[in-house]
């Protein structure tokens, strides 16, 4: 007869050691949230309450800032603002996807010669600041008629956005299994099909955590955005400095704004963490 061994107890000092860490952990989210807590009922504040000092808890809610904010009591509509940031943002994120993933399979798993070199140099261009480069584009979109058009902002964000895909791509394609690449060239399958249907459905965390990466980094641009774009093509982070006038800084209606505009980017995170999670450790140590 098969005799089982009980787990002896944990020492009592790993016990306050564990409880000591997750007592931390959850202080160091709670620190994290807070703020983002604080917006939120700021945002169902009044304008006076949401001006008092030492601020409120107790203060009345209302839901007058998300009115003014959708232009319900005859404000300015965000939707024409809501609309181009979400095609700037989803079209340049495809552009960028369409355009990684060729470019991250030849530097993986068929790499060309000083493949490193190649990513470094993709990398370099993130070093270059961004406001050095404001200038040139703006002189640019302006002698080929793309200033205020959300199609300037589609290529400027594919741009912007394709080194850092090729880089993290580079690292979860080089995952793929090189038997099963070959293994499809050998039936005849040729370079579309291998990345259609071969690398990318086996990619498809790394390729969601790419795209969710890009996403984000359009989706909160300001400073192209503001210096691009006037009335047709204003973006929501444009739309949100709008509230900062030479009256003041209206607080509760920058807070009604801010979580409205940050619910697309909060949404697809939840949509795809379980992926963002299975791409981010695709390059881990095992």
């Amino acid at each position: 007869m098969a005799t089982t061994t009980a787990t002896p107890p944990r020492p009592r000092g790993h016990r306050i050691k564990g409880a000591a860490l997750g007592v931390t952990a959850w202080l160091a989210g709670l620190l994290f949230v807070a703020p983002l807590l604080w917006m939120v009922l700021t945002s169902f504040h009044s304008e006076a309450d949401a001006a008092t000092n030492p601020p409120s808890l107790a203060a009345s809610l209302t839901l007058d800032s998300y009115r003014e904010f959708f232009g319900v009591d005859g404000g300015a509509s965000p939707w024409p603002a809501l609309i181009n940031s979400t095609m700037a943002s989803v079209v340049s994120t495809l552009l960028t996807l369409l355009l990684a993933l060729p470019a991250a399979y030849a530097l993986s798993i068929r790499p060309v010669k000083r493949w490193t070199d190649v990513l470094f140099f993709f990398l370099s261009t993130k070093m270059l600041p961004l406001v050095a480069g404001l200038l040139p584009i703006y002189l640019f979109a302006k002698n080929t008629g793309l200033l205020d058009n959300v199609w300037a902002l589609v290529i400027l964000y594919t741009a912007m956005n394709l080194p850092i895909a090729v880089w993290m791509m580079q690292s979860f394609l080089s995952e793929v299994p090189v038997a099963i690449i070959e293994a499809a060239q050998i039936d005849g399958a040729r370079l579309p099909t291998v990345l259609g249907r071969v690398v990318a459905p086996i990619a498809l965390p790394g390729i969601a955590a790419t795209a969710l990466i890009c996403f984000i980094f359009s989706w909160n641009e300001l400073l192209f955005a503001r210096v691009l774009t006037g009335v047709v093509a204003e973006t929501a982070p444009v739309f949100l400095t709008g509230f900062i006038t030479s009256q003041g800084l209206f607080l509760a209606k920058v807070c009604a704004a801010s979580l409205v505009i940050s619910l697309p980017v909060l949404a697809a995170g939840f949509a795809a963490q379980d992926k963002l999670v299975q791409g981010l450790s695709l390059g881990a140590v095992k």
